[in-house]
């Protein structure tokens, strides 16, 4: 409802769970998840300066797509097997610490709404790039 609502009144939502499923995801395929689904954190944490994610506007649903690392990973980070680990990953402080921080700073200074993921980035700045990197939110 409020990737609906941000689209409408033309503002850009800001899916800060999207941020923590791409680092899950970026854990994944670097595995640092032992058999039991803990992750390796000290590995994760020296290979977060590696991790670049970013919104970009997906002109077909006029809604922000997640990039990691500059793929897209929109429908990779949505699986059953990142779901599952994720909340390992969200629960580290230093991810915690580095996501809410790059959430605070997503739209170059603009006020974002608390708990809402709607940054108060108009559509039409994050296209015509007003907003920092068009959109990027970035680790």
């Amino acid at each position: 409802m409020a990737k609906d609502l941000a689209r409408e009144i033309g503002y850009i939502y800001v899916d800060t769970g999207a941020m923590y499923r791409a680092v899950t995801l970026f854990a994944m395929r670097n595995g640092l998840f032992d058999a039991d689904g803990n992750v390796q954190e000290e590995r994760l944490k020296e290979l977060m300066p590696q991790i670049n994610i970013s919104f970009r506007l997906n002109e077909a649903t006029h809604r922000p797509d997640t990039y990691l690392n500059g793929e897209c990973v929109e429908t990779d980070i949505r699986t059953l097997e990142v779901s599952s680990r994720v909340s390992k990953v969200a629960a580290l402080p230093f991810v915690r610490e580095k996501l809410v921080g790059q959430g605070e700073r997503y739209c170059h200074g603009r006020q974002r709404h608390r708990n809402s993921g709607v940054s108060r980035c108009r559509t039409e700045d994050f296209r015509n790039g007003k907003c920092r990197d068009k959109g990027a939110a970035t680790l």
